[in-house]
């Protein structure tokens, strides 16, 4: 290597090189000897120096060599010839830094892979009532049709208009969420008013199958959390309850508060939920077995969302002798 050429080592070369000039021509006025013992001990510590630099410039260059790999894509790069000095504190950093882009870059392709199987999942759910309703529109053409006829007809397309706007409208929201473009307004809540809040919307529906609902409150629990949102996810969990209970059932709601959590169980008389079903019931748009095939599998991975979100757990099982149990908990703590 030519340090002459290194713009950032031309100078500190130069001024050396003078040095050991300035210092042979004095030392020549003092003695001859001395002045040549200068000259040569200067040379081999240039030299020696020289050779060091020389080194260090190989070892850049590797690593430059190394990063462009990366820069390409290429997995198996190790950094294990630079453990050294400074130069092994930069390819440490180098190495944290790269291992960060590479997590960050899986992240990436797997949100890109969510993302894509979200959209066809969207897709497949709003192609299917939106076909029931092209056919219900064919079918309100025909001249012969009876105004009760008409009548029910415009009520399906009702129904299925509602649910195709809950279920964009849930979709947003919980991509909102874990876009962390939500900000909560948190309040105490007492758990009996939540509950009363989360049966009113679904009454009629309730009233229309005669299922009753039970409600069982220990003392006067609260939570701290947002009250849209909360009563939305408690809207969701009971609705679910609702779909699978049996007319003529029963969908019992216990709640209480220890120093711990405020807990609510939402307890129905159905035939329960599958185990195979079980692990995948609050992941988004599962389609498993005709328990999960009723609805459009997002109400459910909504609720935990929200309750995740506000330092709250969702869990559930099946109840004794049959239907299912689930159990919501708020913490009053950061777990």
């Amino acid at each position: 290597m030519n340090p002459l050429r290194e713009p950032d080592l031309r100078i500190p070369a130069l001024l050396q090189l003078a040095a050991v000039i300035a210092g042979f021509v004095v030392c020549l006025f003092i003695n001859v000897p001395s002045a040549f013992l200068l000259l040569l001990v200067s040379l081999v510590i240039m030299i020696i120096g020289g050779i060091s630099l020389s080194k260090r410039q190989k070892k850049l260059s590797a690593l430059c060599d190394e990063i462009d790999k990366i820069l390409h894509g290429a997995e198996a790069v190790s950094f294990d010839e630079f453990k050294e000095g400074e130069l092994g504190i930069l390819t440490t950093e180098i190495h944290k830094m790269t291992i960060r882009l590479r997590e960050q870059n899986s992240e990436l392709k797997q949100e890109k892979q969510f993302m894509k199987e979200a959209l066809e999942d969207m897709s497949h759910q709003l192609r299917t009532p939106l076909t029931t309703m092209f056919l219900i529109f064919g079918n309100m053409r025909d001249p012969e049709l009876t105004k009760p006829q008409r009548m029910e007809y415009i009520q399906e397309l009702y129904r299925l208009l509602s649910r195709m706007q809950w279920m964009l409208e849930t979709m947003l929201n919980m991509s909102r969420i874990e876009a962390g473009a939500v900000t909560f307004n948190k309040e105490t809540i007492a758990v009996a008013e939540l509950i009363e809040s989360a049966i009113e919307p679904l009454s009629i529906a309730i009233e229309l199958k005669n299922i009753s609902v039970h409600t069982k409150i220990d003392k006067t629990p609260l939570i701290t959390a947002d009250r849209q949102y909360i009563t939305e996810a408690l809207v969701n969990i009971l609705k679910n309850c609702m779909e699978h209970t049996p007319e003529g059932g029963e969908i019992t709601i216990s709640a209480f508060e220890n120093s711990i959590y405020t807990g609510v169980r939402i307890t129905d008389t159905g035939n329960g939920i599958p185990q195979k079903d079980l692990p995948h019931i609050f992941e988004r748009f599962y389609r498993g077995t005709e328990f999960s095939k009723n609805g459009y599998g997002i109400g459910l991975a909504f609720a935990r969302k929200i309750i995740a979100s506000q330092n709250g757990s969702l869990r559930v099982k099946n109840a004794k002798p049959h239907g299912a149990e689930f159990d919501w908990r708020m913490y009053k703590t950061v777990v």
